[in-house]
């Protein structure tokens, strides 16, 4: 059975963030980096089993931008809940302040 997912509203302001970023870059672009993220997104539905990197926290990394997924599964309730949307060159200190409830 596929997991249901979950982004939290400072995820999606994350998301939106990125998009503009690269829409100022270059219009359209903004689209193109939401379409990645979507795609990333069915994967976690499928199999959210990637590595843990902080306690209980997962991150899938997007390949063709600098940003990874940050997020815990809940596998009584298949649910993975999206926590971040970073860019990897942020400083890490921004993740750590974010209180994951």
């Amino acid at each position: 059975m596929a997991f249901s997912t979950i982004l939290d509203p400072r995820a999606m302001q994350d998301v939106q963030q990125a998009i503009d970023y690269y829409d100022e870059l270059e219009p359209g672009l903004g689209k193109e980096f939401e379409n990645t993220l979507n795609e990333y997104l069915v994967k976690l539905k499928q199999n959210p089993f990637f590595q843990i990197r902080y306690n209980n926290i997962h991150c899938l990394p997007l390949k063709k931008y600098p940003y990874m997924i940050h997020f815990t599964i809940v596998e009584k309730n298949q649910k993975v809940i999206v926590h971040a949307v970073f860019n990897t060159a942020q400083n890490p200190k921004i993740w750590k302040d974010r209180n994951i409830d």
